[in-house]
């Protein structure tokens, strides 16, 4: 008869999370992820099959779950419009020029470390953009309607733009979090949208 589990499971995949997030997939070996998360390499095997890989798929999973509707905040409400969208770009640029936001994006990072190579991961992180791309098109079309767009702009294009944007700025601001450049790239992204 098998023991039963002494652990959480999302406790576990919220210590990998983070333990992730700070280094990366590549720099995090097994043993910094069964001291982040207490448990012995035998039960993090047994827990999730396939290891490394696989936790760290659910921590992807979970970050998804738990820091994205954070980050997102009113755009991902119903009634968001071009004031939600500008105030996503607005809350980026204030995580980045604060210690944690260094980390940045735990699907950016990814995206720039693993995708390539990783099918899984990429499978996840094109997930995340979709969202991030239907939620920048609400609000965009909701805008549109509401007359806050100059005529003539195609909400769907335009997020489209506002998705390579935002992963651009979060890569930048990674590298050189100048609070001006940072601030000229979203106004940039946002010149010639209204009437």
């Amino acid at each position: 008869m098998p023991r039963p589990r002494e652990f959480e499971p999302d406790v576990v995949i919220d210590a990998a999370m983070r333990r992730f997030w700070e280094r990366g997939y590549r720099a995090t070996s097994v043993e910094e992820l069964v001291k982040a998360t207490g448990i012995k390499p035998g039960s993090l095997y047994g827990a999730f099959p396939g290891g490394k890989h696989a936790l760290f798929l659910a921590s992807l999973r979970r970050y998804s779950e738990l820091i994205v509707p954070q980050k997102l905040g009113a755009l991902d409400g119903p009634a968001a419009s071009l004031a939600e969208v500008r105030g996503y770009f607005d809350g980026l640029v204030a995580d980045l020029l604060s210690p944690e936001g260094r980390q940045g994006c735990l699907l950016v990072n990814t995206a720039i470390e693993n995708s390539a190579t990783d099918d899984a991961a990429a499978a996840v992180v094109r997930g995340h953009l979709t969202r991030l791309e239907e939620r920048f098109r609400a609000g965009l079309t909701t805008a549109a309607r509401r007359g806050e767009l100059r005529a003539g702009v195609d909400p769907t294009m335009v997020a489209k733009g506002l998705v390579a944007t935002s992963q651009g700025l979060m890569v930048v601001g990674k590298a050189d979090p100048d609070e001006r450049a940072l601030r000229a790239i979203v106004d940039t992204a946002f010149a010639g949208l209204t009437p």
